[in-house]
């Protein structure tokens, strides 16, 4: 196809011969969501290694393997004592991709490899991206709005996904959609729940994600109501390039400040 060519005449693709927009647009729903998940578990095992000396190695479960709190905070854990009093607004990228112990991450992500392939398969790969990292900041601004101090994790992204997918399956209708809404407003329910009886956990962002995913979802529309946009692309490549540059920021400095400073 020629590199001039404005629109795939099967597609609709916006300027197919552009690289990134070819890459994401064929991308397998299993391979995207992967990249996230093992992009977690780098930040993760990072977080670890940072501070060694700081590791949790409690006997209680949620406590096991957890960071020091140093070694989160260098790499871009987000709230209001690192916005406030650091001004490190970026983080509401970052800590998306930090967790605070081996159970934390396990459950997220085991969410995300549940959730993720039907996300990207009804809103596509682009919406998908821009999904999960809008929501996750929304989640965090949300948080933020109520004062939390400290938090991390990708559960208020996975919340937005929960949202977008609750959104969906409401707007689709039918025997599909209306099990995709019932089983996920299961999950959503059970997510909430969890959360106000074990302390610790985040549910402003949680909220904040869950409304955001439904929001976006019916700002950004479904495979089935519209095809993939080139707005939706340059959307999720310009999420993409700031997670990047946020996380390479993050771990930048964090290396730096832990080692040299």
């Amino acid at each position: 196809m020629p590199s001039d060519t404005v629109n795939c005449p099967h597609c609709g693709l916006l300027r197919p011969a552009e690289r990134w927009g070819r890459l994401l647009f064929r991308m397998e729903p299993e391979t995207l969501v992967w990249a996230v998940i093992y992009t977690n578990a780098a930040l993760y095992l990072l977080s670890l290694l940072l501070v060694p000396r700081g590791v949790g190695m409690a006997a209680n479960p949620f406590g096991f393997l957890s960071p020091s709190s140093s070694s989160l905070l260098l790499l871009g854990a987000t709230g209001t004592m690192p916005i406030d009093a650091l001004g490190r607004w970026w983080t509401l990228l970052t800590a998306n991709y930090l967790h605070g112990g081996l159970l934390h991450i396990f459950f997220n992500m085991a969410a995300l490899r549940q959730l993720g392939p039907l996300i990207v398969r009804e809103y596509g790969p682009s919406r998908a991206v821009a999904l999960y990292s809008l929501t996750g900041v929304g989640g965090f601004l949300v948080s933020y709005a109520a004062r939390i101090p400290f938090t991390i994790g990708a559960s208020a992204a996975v919340c937005g996904l929960i949202g977008a997918a609750l959104y969906y399956g409401r707007s689709r209708g039918g025997v599909y959609g209306n099990a995709v809404f019932q089983q996920l407003g299961g999950w959503a329910l059970g997510i909430f729940l969890f959360g106000f009886l074990v302390p610790g956990i985040n549910n402003w962002a949680h909220g904040g994600g869950l409304a955001a995913g439904f929001l976006l979802g019916h700002l950004l529309g479904y495979q089935e109501r519209a095809r993939e946009a080139g707005w939706h692309r340059w959307l999720a490549g310009g999420c993409a390039v700031a997670t990047a540059l946020a996380l390479a920021w993050g771990v930048g400095t964090a290396l730096v400040l832990r080692f040299l400073g």
